[in-house]
C-alpha cells in the first residue's frame, strides 16, 4: 500500500472511512487505520475539511479577503520570521509565500468587511518588516477546491447581443 494512494483518496473525499479505504485499496482495515494515523502523527494529513457553498447557505455568511503583503526579508532568515508573525493570527486561514509583485498572499476571514479591514490595518500592517498591504474582498465564489458552486449554464438567449 502506497501512502500517496491514501492521500489521493482522502483529498478527493475526506468522508471515506477506514473500511472504505481498505476496500478500495484491497488492504486490511487495521493496516489502513495505522497508515492514516501515522500520516496524521507526521503532520502529512493536517485536517479534514468540508467545502461549503456560502452563496446558498441559509446562515450568516463570512467575509473572505485575500491580503497581498509586501515586506522586507531579514538577513539570514529570509521571510520566515515575518510569515510566522502574520500566520499566528486566527483570522489568517491560509498563507503563501509568492513570487511576483507581493511577497505573501493571506486568505483572511471575518464577519464584516470592516472587521477584516480593521484586522489588516491594526495587525498585519503593524508587523515588523511589512511594507504594504492590499486587500481584495471576495464578492462571490464560483469554484472552490475543484468544486463548482453553481452549475447553472448560460443560455444563448440570456447573453447580450454584441454589435459593432
Amino acid at each position: 500500500m502506497n501512502q500517496n494512494q491514501i492521500l489521493d483518496l482522502l483529498e478527493n473525499d475526506a468522508r471515506l472511512t477506514s473500511q472504505d479505504l481498505a476496500d478500495i485499496l484491497n488492504e486490511d482495515v487495521e493496516t489502513v487505520k495505522k497508515a492514516v494515523r501515522d500520516l496524521e502523527d507526521d503532520k502529512i494529513i493536517c485536517g479534514y475539511h468540508t467545502v461549503i457553498n456560502y452563496n446558498k447557505a441559509l446562515r450568516d455568511q463570512k467575509v473572505l479577503a485575500y491580503i497581498e503583503v509586501r515586506c522586507t526579508p531579514i538577513r539570514n532568515q529570509g521571510y520566515d520570521k515575518t510569515a510566522f508573525a502574520i500566520a499566528q493570527y486566527p483570522e489568517v486561514d491560509t498563507m503563501y509565500l509568492l513570487s511576483g509583485d507581493c511577497d505573501f498572499l493571506c486568505l483572511v476571514q471575518g464577519k464584516t468587511m470592516f472587521e477584516v479591514a480593521r484586522f489588516v490595518s491594526d495587525k498585519i500592517a503593524c508587523v515588523e518588516n511589512v511594507l504594504s498591504t492590499k486587500t481584495l474582498f471576495v464578492l462571490k465564489e464560483y469554484k472552490t477546491r475543484g468544486i463548482v458552486m453553481d452549475e447553472r449554464s448560460i443560455n444563448e438567449e440570456d447573453r447580450l447581443v454584441v454589435t459593432p
